[in-house]
C-alpha cells in the first residue's frame, strides 16, 4: 500500500526539553494518571475535513496546500487514496480517533441514490482498513451546508424537497456512523438560521427543526443506533443568525421541544468565542446541565470576528477546559476532536503533523494541570467558602424553599450591618498561574 507520509516517522515523546518539532513535549499516551492512561482522558480525534480536504484556499486565494492525495485526479481514486492517508496519520501520532462529514469522505452523485452508492464504497475502504487498526470513529454528521440546495436551510429551509433531501441524507450518515461503530452522531446547524427576518417565518423554522431531529431521534432507535446524539452550538457564520446560538439558547429550544433527554453537546472553543462568551463558560454550562458530550479542540483569533479553526496553544484555556470535563466525570462518549486547520501559509505535509502536536501537547499539559486543580480542590473550597450563608439559617431556608418575600423582609428590615465576602479574583487568578508554572516546573 502506497505511504502518504515518508518522510514522517512515528512521533515520539521526548519531554519537555525536547526541541524536536516532530516529537511530543507534554503528552505520553501511556502515561498513567488516576488509573487509566493519558490517551483515554483525552480521546484525541482528527478531523477529516480540515486534515484531509481543507487545501488552503480563502476567499482571496486559491489553495495552496501541498497534499499527496492531490496527485489523483479521479474523484474515487482521490477518496480512497484520503482514506489511507488518514489511518497512516492517526498511526503515525497516535491518535486512535477521527470524525468526518459523509461529502468529506465521499464525492457526490447526480442523485442520492448515486451518493449513497459511491458512498458506500468508501465506507467500505474504511471498514477494511479499520480490520488492521485500532483507529475508530469518535462521531459522524452530515454535511448540510455547503451545496447551493441548502441556500436556505436544511431542517429550516422554505423547500419541503429541500427537507426531504436533508432527511435522507441524514438518515443515510446515521446508517453509515452505525456501521462504522461511531460514538456519537453531531447536529451542526451550518445554515440553520436567518440573514434577515424580512423574509423568514420563524416559527416555522424552528418547529421544522424541531420535527426533523425528533425524526432523527426515532430513525436512530429502530436501526438500534445507541451513539450519543450531539448539538454543536455556533452562534453565527455563514448565517447571521444562526439558532443553535451557544448552550444556553440551544438547551432551551430541546427543552422547549421535549428532546433535552436525547441530545448532549459537542462543544466548540472558537464558537463559544464567537457568542460572547469563553470556552470555559460555555463547558461550565453544559456540564452544569449534565449536557457535557465532546469537545470540538480549537481556537480562535480574538483580534478577527470570525471561526478561524486555529490549533489549539493556550495552556490556559486547556486547563480550564480540561477542568471542567474532570468536574464532569471526563468524557465517555465524547473526546477532543481538532477541529482545526493549519494556516494557509503553513502548507506543507509536516505542517499537519505539527499542528497536531502542538494541540495534542496543549491540551495534555493543560489536563495535568486541571487534574491538580481539582484534586486539590482550591476552586472548590473557596467557591463553598463564597456562599457559605446559603448553607445556614436564613440562606438554608432559601435553598430548601421554607421561606417567602414576607418572612425575608421580616428577617432583613431591621438588620444594619451585611456582610459579604470578598471575591478575590485576582488571588485565584495567580493561584492558576502558579500552578501551571509548578506542574511544568515538575514534569520530567
Amino acid at each position: 500500500m502506497m505511504e502518504f507520509f515518508p518522510e514522517i516517522p512515528k512521533i515520539q515523546f521526548e519531554g519537555k526539553e525536547s526541541t524536536n518539532p516532530l516529537a511530543f513535549k507534554f503528552y505520553d499516551p501511556n502515561e498513567v494518571i488516576d488509573g487509566k492512561p493519558l490517551k483515554d482522558h483525552l480521546k484525541f480525534s482528527v478531523a477529516f475535513w480540515h486534515t484531509f480536504v481543507n487545501e488552503g484556499r480563502d476567499p482571496f486565494g486559491d489553495p495552496t496546500a501541498e497534499r499527496p492525495w492531490n496527485r489523483f485526479s479521479d474523484p474515487m481514486d482521490k477518496a480512497f487514496a484520503r482514506v489511507d492517508a488518514l489511518f497512516e496519520f492517526c498511526e503515525k501520532l497516535n491518535i486512535e480517533y477521527f470524525c468526518f462529514h459523509d461529502r468529506d469522505i465521499a464525492p457526490e452523485g447526480k442523485t442520492l441514490r448515486e451518493t449513497n452508492k459511491i458512498l458506500d464504497k468508501v465506507v467500505e475502504r474504511i471498514k477494511e482498513r479499520m480490520k488492521d487498526s485500532n483507529v475508530k470513529l469518535l462521531w459522524g454528521t452530515a454535511n448540510l451546508f455547503s451545496h447551493p440546495r441548502y441556500m436556505h436551510g436544511a431542517a429550516t429551509t422554505c423547500s419541503a424537497d429541500v427537507f426531504a433531501y436533508a432527511a435522507a441524507q441524514v438518515k443515510k450518515a446515521l446508517e453509515i456512523t452505525k456501521e462504522l461503530g461511531g460514538e456519537g452522531y453531531v447536529f451542526w446547524g451550518g445554515r440553520e438560521g436567518y440573514e434577515t427576518l424580512l423574509n423568514t417565518d420563524l416559527g416555522l423554522e424552528l418547529e421544522n427543526l424541531a420535527r426533523f431531529l425528533r425524526m432523527a431521534v426515532e430513525y436512530a432507535k429502530k436501526i438500534g443506533f445507541t451513539g450519543q446524539f450531539l448539538i454543536e452550538p455556533k452562534p453565527k457564520e455563514p448565517t447571521k443568525h444562526q439558532y443553535d446560538f451557544d448552550v444556553a439558547t440551544a438547551y432551551a429550544f430541546l427543552k422547549n421541544h421535549g428532546l433535552d433527554e436525547y441530545f448532549k453537546f459537542n462543544i466548540e472553543a472558537n464558537h463559544a468565542t464567537l457568542a460572547g462568551h469563553t470556552f470555559q463558560h460555555e463547558l461550565r454550562m453544559a456540564r452544569i446541565l449534565g449536557k457535557l458530550g465532546s469537545i470540538d479542540a480549537n481556537q480562535g483569533d480574538l483580534l478577527l470576528g470570525w471561526d478561524t479553526d486555529q490549533f489549539p496553544t493556550n495552556i490556559y484555556d486547556t486547563t480550564l477546559a480540561m477542568y471542567e470535563v474532570i468536574k464532569a466525570g471526563g468524557f465517555t462518549k465524547g473526546g477532543l476532536n481538532f477541529d482545526a486547520k493549519v494556516r494557509r501559509a503553513s502548507y506543507k505535509v509536516e505542517d499537519l503533523f505539527i499542528g497536531h502536536i502542538a494541540g495534542m501537547d496543549t491540551f495534555a499539559l493543560g489536563f495535568k494541570i486541571a487534574y491538580k486543580l481539582a484534586k486539590d480542590g482550591v476552586f472548590d473550597k473557596f467557591i463553598e467558602e463564597k456562599y457559605r450563608s446559603f448553607k445556614e439559617g436564613i440562606g438554608k431556608e432559601i435553598v430548601e424553599g421554607k421561606t417567602d418575600f414576607e418572612k425575608l423582609e421580616e428577617y432583613i428590615i431591621d438588620k444594619e450591618d451585611i456582610e459579604l465576602p470578598s471575591g478575590k479574583q485576582e488571588y485565584l487568578e495567580s493561584l492558576l498561574n502558579s500552578y501551571i508554572v509548578k506542574t511544568i516546573a515538575e514534569l520530567r
